[in-house]
């Protein structure tokens, strides 16, 4: 099962590509990008739509950050084109941006700890995996619950100053504030830039 600071499971699969073409997508063909997986629980349902079009409407955002997108859920490649067919207004997903990959053996939710038993679906995660691919993040909802792009994002621009600086991000840090030193000097010192009492 998946673990922070570890490799993030391999898997190659097949996926509806923007292009409306089904291809293969191997997670090793992305060393040296980020990877924001995500999952979906079913196609043609109700809150998913909302999530794969609040990731599609951000992808420029996610692009900039060297990152890419890729959803995946446990319906056939075939159920991902057919819902790619139809237009946001009949409730489908037309103009997605980014590959959907196809578990339809379940194995990719499973080896990322996601699968449920009853219904036989994926919960609603994100992966955060690092350019070399070690998982870095993980957030898993209930089904009912839609996720926040905006958080993700904030996620992704911690990594990456993270990794840049050597330094920590402290609660609700954005991108552009600066960043806390991994010691007790850095702690006070962002006290008391940050503190009501300071």
């Amino acid at each position: 099962m998946v673990q922070i600071q570890q490799t993030a499971p391999h898997f190659s699969a097949e996926a509806a590509l923007p292009s409306g073409e089904i291809g293969t997508i191997n997670l090793a063909d992305y060393r040296g990008q980020y990877v924001v997986l995500f999952f979906y629980p079913l196609d043609f349902t109700f809150v998913c739509p909302t999530e794969i079009h609040a990731f599609a409407d951000r992808i420029e955002e996610f692009r900039q950050r060297n990152s890419v997108v890729l959803g995946a859920s446990v319906d056939s490649v075939h159920a991902h084109l057919a819902w790619l067919g139809m237009s946001r207004k009949e409730g489908g997903i037309a103009g997605t941006p980014y590959p959907l990959i196809a578990d339809l053996d379940k194995q990719i939710a499973r080896d990322y700890g996601v699968l449920l038993d009853k219904p036989a679906v994926a919960l609603r995660a994100v992966f955060l995996i690092d350019r070399e691919g070690i998982v870095r993040s993980m957030m898993v909802n209930d089904l009912s619950l839609g996720r926040s792009i905006d958080e993700v994002i904030r996620l992704l621009d911690a990594l990456q100053y993270s990794e840049q600086s050597g330094n920590v991000c402290p609660a609700n840090w954005q991108r552009g504030e600066p960043l806390m030193a991994a010691t007790l000097e850095g702690v006070r010192d962002y006290a008391r830039q940050y503190s009501p009492d300071a």
